[in-house]
């Protein structure tokens, strides 16, 4: 198998939230950059037009459940008994379809399987002899331990996945990290580079640069709001709030958009003063690369939570917003404090470039391997 026609990287993606695919994209991005003719197959439940507007390069899109992650009741609130339920129903996985996607990838000639961080890609390398490299800043045995008290049906999951995790041939984790292992690389944030200016995002918003601007979002999933009338007493403040509609709609300050709108989220972000929303990953390290403070809204009972706090906390400015504070409206009489933050002037991050050019050099080595194809960097 020569250098040349390995060109091809299959991409298995947990689709809990946007936040996984978000920084698959800003990898994938990365990786285009270094390499045009790189072709990724993307295999996802997340909506293919979520890839579209996150992607330039060469990619195909195959729909698949390929994972589970958590049921959510809403985006703060888990539904464990039904997580259980289909946790059950997915694991272990179909050996037909783990035997199904390995033939597939293999015709199509994928050098590489990278997973973030849906282990069906785990087994479908080792069954297919391609090299798997794990991205992640938690699995999901990790997470699940923390409901054991309240669920110990998944004990018997935890066991299987840190099996199923503990198989990749790399790891790479990207900060902020919940549990630090060995692991060959280890990167800041990994975010989406914005495609726009703040002066052009704002135009065609019609916000001046004189007038503030507040973005609400809470992670790609759909959430009822009532605060949100409140906001209108407050005109001189736009309010832009993705995934609040299912069209682009303004009454007067506060601006609702479909979860697939014109207007690129990392641009939206960039364009703030500042961003409320809940303490997911791509929120945080898309506020975080743009330098915008962050009123951060804590997920109850959510292990990674923790972490990304720390992280807001001693790397950039914020302010800690009540799950309860944030549905009723009163984190509004601290916005003035929120909004007098100032911005955090910073390099832009280098987190997808590393883990583009580790991916990248993977694909290489693999590509000086012998034409059987079989390359594992563990025993």
């Amino acid at each position: 198998m020569s250098a040349k026609s390995i060109t091809r990287i299959a991409y298995f993606i947990s689709p809990h939230g946007f936040g996984h695919a978000a920084r698959a994209c800003a990898v994938m991005d990365g990786v285009h950059r270094l390499n045009c003719e790189i072709e990724f197959h993307v295999y996802a439940n997340t909506p293919r037009w979520f890839f579209e507007d996150s992607l330039s390069g060469p990619w195909k899109y195959h729909p698949l459940i390929t994972d589970i992650g958590f049921v959510q009741k809403n985006p703060l609130e888990i539904d464990l008994a039904e997580t259980l339920s289909r946790l059950d129903q997915f694991y272990p996985a179909d050996p037909a379809l783990v035997a199904d996607l390995a033939y597939a990838v293999s015709k199509k000639r994928c050098g590489l399987i990278v997973c973030d961080i849906a282990p069906l890609g785990i087994e479908v390398a080792k069954a297919a002899g391609i090299p798997s490299v794990l991205i992640e800043n938690f699995t999901w045995d990790w997470l699940y331990e923390s409901y054991l008290d309240r669920e110990p049906g998944l004990r018997r999951h935890i066991t299987l996945l840190g099996k199923l995790f503990g198989g990749a041939d790399f790891h790479v984790q990207t900060e902020p990290v919940c549990q630090k292992v060995h692991a060959d690389l280890v990167t800041g944030p990994v975010n989406r580079k914005r495609t726009m200016s703040r002066f052009e995002v704002r135009e065609r918003l019609g916000i001046s640069g004189r007038e503030k601007m507040v973005l609400l979002t809470m992670g790609g999933i759909r959430d009822k709001n009532a605060s949100l009338e409140l906001l209108r007493e407050l005109p001189k403040i736009r309010f832009i709030v993705p995934g609040a509609s299912g069209t682009a709609k303004r009454n007067g300050n506060v601006t609702l958009l479909p979860h697939r709108s014109d207007y690129f989220h990392p641009d939206l972000v960039a364009a703030s003063d500042v961003v409320v929303g809940k303490v997911g990953y791509s929120t945080l390290a898309e506020t975080y690369g743009g330098g915008v403070p962050f009123g951060y809204i804590v997920r109850r009972d959510f292990r990674e939570s923790q972490v990304l706090v720390s992280f807001v906390e001693t790397n950039m400015r914020g302010m800690l917003i009540a799950e309860g504070e944030f549905y009723n409206g009163a984190w509004i009489s601290r916005l003035d404090d929120l909004l007098a933050l100032p911005r955090v002037s910073r390099k832009a991050p280098k987190g997808a470039k590393e883990v583009a050019q580790f991916l990248c050099r993977v694909l290489k080595e693999r590509a000086g391997k012998d034409s059987s194809g079989i390359y594992h960097k563990k025993p």
